[in-house]
């Protein structure tokens, strides 16, 4: 038995220990915003955050996360900054299909965390890892730069 902590929340899942984040999230605690979209780690859809860093869910092992917080799409608003990124998301209608968007709000909000006013060349490089493949790119730049004015 594996114990994580996701969202606040202890659970213990009996997992093997090389099963990815992303499964025991999805599967194992029936958390369904975060995406599975490549499988291996190309595309951010899987984004989360452990210990408040972003990670690709869906190559990390449950056994590299035991013991630390991880935080989900599901409990972002929980935090001031994820609350700030969500509310521009929806404000600046960053989602069309809306698929990679929780992977995106996941790396925004870290980014932000570590950068209070990211210039665009920083934006492009915390979001780099992170495909949209209906092109928002331009609308999450304004969302990003939106929540850092918020949070100042």
């Amino acid at each position: 038995m594996l114990k994580l902590n996701v969202n606040m929340k202890e659970s213990a899942l009996d997992l093997a220990p090389d099963t990815p984040v992303l499964w025991a999230i999805r599967d194992g605690l029936g958390l369904s915003g975060t995406k599975f979209g490549c499988g291996v780690a190309q595309c951010g859809a899987c984004t989360v955050h452990v210990d408040g860093q972003a990670i690709r869910s869906c190559i990390t092992p449950v056994s590299a996360v035991s013991g630390r917080k991880i935080t989900t799409i599901e409990a972002i608003t929980n935090d001031k900054v994820g609350k700030a990124v969500h509310a521009v998301w929806v404000a600046h209608d960053v989602a069309q299909c809306g698929y990679c968007q929780s992977g995106q709000i996941m790396s925004a909000t870290a980014l932000l965390k570590s950068n209070k006013k990211p210039s665009d060349a920083d934006i492009d490089a915390a979001m780099s890892g992170n495909i949209c493949r209906c092109g928002t790119y331009q609308r999450i730049r304004s969302a990003i730069k939106a929540a850092s004015a918020a949070l100042a």
